[in-house]
């Protein structure tokens, strides 16, 4: 399978960020490196840029961004192969104390269809479905072969929004009694059967909604972004801001659920009056980022004036 990976609301996150040369900056999620090198570009050597994610091969791809990037003020980065939920633990270690920019993009990059760890059902490889190390989070394939029917069925409906997640459970449950499912393929098939016949024509796969779940759910996705979120927001420098892309529902109400209790709290105020979404031009091009939202948080007590969100991208 072709690996690649295209960057969603690319100008628009970029714009909304406003970052400054000096800035302190944090990519949250390196992913494809593609917002990561328009950051990069952003800063000068007053500035510093740190970029974080649990999958080695994204950290790799950012080594070689920075690489290419051979200007004399280049600004200072830091690559670490963690866990976003982790940012206090990481600014710690690295002696910063506060960040002036944060990029969180939840989609998962193009390139993990094709590193071989079962996130795409397209392909016959083993279950795994983990950004880091399965050993140390374990894996989809353990998930499946051990969990409890209803709690199966609840996981699938609750995190894939899966109305046949009843079905699937059920399904998922008998095949695992003849023999364990251990690779994408194995779980298609257990999918297939638990839906119904014209389910398996539509345009988008059966087993969409189930990866889905099945993926949040070995990476605590949910629970680490909450954290992850709440400790950018702690960390950020008056003035600061802190860029949201979201793929699904499920994120998009924690986001706006975070960001609505730092408003109440007096933390900061949420930029833009209407979520933001991917131009018909960018869908054209790209149409996986038909469910993407950008959603923008602002600190209070600025040291300096930001220039405010275009007005274009304010009431998008």
């Amino acid at each position: 399978m072709k690996s690649g990976h295209t960057s969603v609301l690319y100008e628009e996150s970029l714009k909304a960020l406003c970052v400054r040369p000096q800035d302190v900056v944090l990519d949250a999620t390196v992913g494809g490196a593609g917002h990561f090198r328009g950051l990069l570009s952003s800063l000068s050597n007053d500035g510093v840029l740190i970029g974080i994610d649990e999958d080695a091969n994204a950290i790799e791809r950012a080594r070689e961004v920075v690489a290419e990037d051979r200007r004399s003020d280049r600004p200072v980065v830091h690559l670490m192969e963690d866990n976003f939920r982790n940012i206090g633990h990481v600014l710690e270690r690295l002696g910063i104390s506060h960040i002036d920019k944060a990029l969180f993009d939840l989609g998962w990059s193009g390139f993990q269809l094709s590193d071989g760890k079962g996130f795409s059902f397209q392909a016959d490889e083993p279950l795994l479905m983990t950004y880091g190390n399965p050993e140390v989070h374990g894996s989809a394939a353990e998930l499946v072969n051990t969990m409890p029917e209803e709690e199966l069925a609840k996981l699938i409906f609750i995190y894939g929004e899966e109305r046949f997640a009843r079905h699937i459970a059920k399904a998922i449950c008998r095949a695992r009694s003849t023999a364990r499912i251990l690779s994408t393929q194995d779980l298609v098939a257990a999918i297939n059967a638990g839906v119904p016949a014209w389910y398996r024509t539509r345009r988008t796969h059966p087993a969409t909604k189930t990866f889905q779940a099945l993926r949040i759910a070995v990476n605590d996705e949910l629970g680490a972004l909450e954290e992850g979120l709440r400790g950018a927001i702690q960390h950020l420098g008056a003035g600061g801001r802190i860029a949201v892309i979201t793929f699904h529902s499920i994120e998009d109400r924690i986001v706006k659920s975070i960001f609505r209790d730092a408003v109440a709290e007096g933390t900061g105020s949420v930029v833009n009056k209407k979520v933001i979404t991917p131009s018909y031009e960018e869908l054209k091009l790209n149409p996986r980022a038909r469910s993407a939202k950008l959603r923008i948080f602002e600190s209070n007590e600025r040291d300096e004036p930001v220039s405010a969100l275009p007005h274009e991208l304010m009431y998008a």
